[in-house]
């Protein structure tokens, strides 16, 4: 059982218990919780601060934790109908509607309940983390003189020269801006590239939570399809055309949702179509470091074979390291620079500086190299065993590619089921996987779901979570 579960699992049963102890009554040390429930000291802990957090007890450090006087009554809510008028009339007259679809990211974002296997997740497991070294690097950074003092505002010289380096090309330090994560560098590449009610180019299908950033900026997003070579370069030509539109967002290495590596023969092509369109390109590079075991040479980014200042970078350490490691970096040449880094400075004024120290110090340890080697081998058997049991489980769906990068699967339900109802009865079955809705802007051409392999404890999980589906879906034994 994994510590998030225990931790449930424990804080639920002390909190029924809690009628037992008067009001202000000290409950068993740490150490009878630790015996009674077999569990980890690091578990009792973790289940009381829950109950500290709900106001259902008290913890004093050196004295024990104590049943809390309860809340009383929370006064009758306000009538906030009232918001419904006000935002819809702020909206009246924009080109496109604030409100945003935030479902995309959210599923994606959610821990499902204890005990559903989680295919629906965008992060690495804990137990493919690289927690000790994070937590060496996080623990040398707070000791490094002024590591609490406030960063330059581009970021720490030495941080933006190790992503600079890790771009290529002629990118330089000078060229790149400390963010708070990939997510952040896209927020703030579109409010800098394009104003409220402008096109968006997007790839079709695409990452949600994108489409999410440019609906929330006010912008039109605008697919263009893309196949296994990843996007056509004649239909982003004539979307150009026929939006007018000045920036294009793409993913050109290992594609979310479907894995596609743009071709050799498409890349300056995106590139030359741009640069007539007097259009920026946004490079997603979110899955460099996500590369399997197997991949051939990865290609260059794109921002190191630009020499016009087309392509903005955003990479981010977040994927291949921790949910809460935010760190990430966009590189631009040129006046758009100034202003990637004015808006930046107004949104956030800058990453807080431990923060970056810790990242340096992470990727400067030699326990690096050795962690990017473990999730790539990892990343390869699980992608394996998933659509080796996808195969023999669920032969009718069909899947796009087998990627040799990124924690993904993409496929088309067999039958008549589309992807909202596949979702459904995969979560009934236990078993959260993303339906593909969410990451088309437009109608979708059919029903896709995205399955991922990284968020798992194991390799084992992911045959479980394939014989759930398979009873959940109701399909006759093979």
């Amino acid at each position: 059982m994994n510590e998030r579960s225990s931790v449930a699992e424990l804080a639920d049963i002390l909190r029924s218990e809690l009628n037992r102890y008067s009001v202000g009554g000290k409950l068993p040390s740490s150490r009878a919780l630790v015996e009674r429930f077999r569990v980890s000291p690091v578990t009792v802990s973790r289940a009381l601060a829950q109950l500290a957090a709900e106001g259902l007890v008290v913890t004093r450090p050196g004295a024990g934790a104590y049943r809390a006087r309860p809340r009383t009554a929370e006064p009758a809510p306000g009538d906030t109908s009232w918001q419904e008028v006000a935002l819809s009339a702020e909206g009246a007259g924009e080109v496109v509607p604030r409100s945003v679809d935030a479902s995309g990211v959210l599923n994606s974002l959610a821990a499902p309940p204890t005990g559903v296997i989680e295919l629906n997740g965008g992060y690495l497991h804990p137990s493919l983390q690289p927690e000790r070294a994070m937590a060496a690097a996080l623990a040398r950074a707070g000791r490094r003189p002024g590591a609490w003092g406030r960063p330059p505002l581009e970021g720490l010289p030495e941080l933006r020269d190790w992503f600079a380096r890790e771009i290529g090309g002629s990118v330089a330090a000078a060229d790149v801006l400390i963010t708070a994560g990939g997510q952040s560098a896209l927020t703030t590449a579109l409010r800098a590239l394009a104003p409220p009610g402008a096109p968006i180019l997007v790839e079709s299908p695409t990452y949600p939570g994108l489409l999410s950033i440019a609906r929330a900026s006010g912008c039109r997003p605008v697919p263009v399809p893309a196949d296994t070579d990843g996007v056509r370069p004649e239909l982003l030509a004539a979307a150009f055309e026929a939006t007018g539109a000045r920036v294009f967002v793409c993913q050109p290495l290992f594609q979310n949702p479907t894995g596609a590596v743009l071709a050799p023969d498409r890349r300056s092509e995106v590139l030359r179509i741009a640069r007539e369109a007097g259009a920026f390109v946004v490079e997603d590079d979110y899955a460099r470091a996500l590369a399997h075991e197997d991949a051939a040479p990865l290609p260059p980014t794109l921002a190191a074979e630009d020499r016009d200042g087309v392509v903005v970078h955003v990479r981010s350490l977040t994927k291949i390291t921790s949910p809460s490691l935010r760190v990430g970096a966009l590189a631009a040449r040129g006046p758009v620079l100034d202003r990637l880094r004015a808006i930046q400075v107004v949104d956030s004024f800058f990453v807080p500086r431990p923060l970056q120290e810790a990242a340096l110090e992470l990727v400067g340890a030699p326990a690096w190299p050795r962690h990017l080697r473990t999730v790539a081998a990892e990343l390869r058997h699980r992608r394996d065993v998933l659509a080796g049991a996808l195969r023999r489980g669920l032969p009718g769906l069909q899947l796009h590619r087998l990627p040799s990068g990124g924690f993904q699967l993409w496929g088309r339900p067999g039958g008549e089921v589309d992807d909202l109802a596949f979702a459904a009865a995969a979560l009934r079955a236990g078993v959260a996987v993303m339906p593909g809705r969410p990451y088309f802007c437009a109608e979708p051409p059919g029903p896709y779901v995205r399955l991922s392999f990284a968020g798992v404890a194991g390799a084992a999980e992911l045959g479980e979570a394939v014989q759930r589906l398979r009873s959940g879906l109701d399909l006759p034994d093979a």
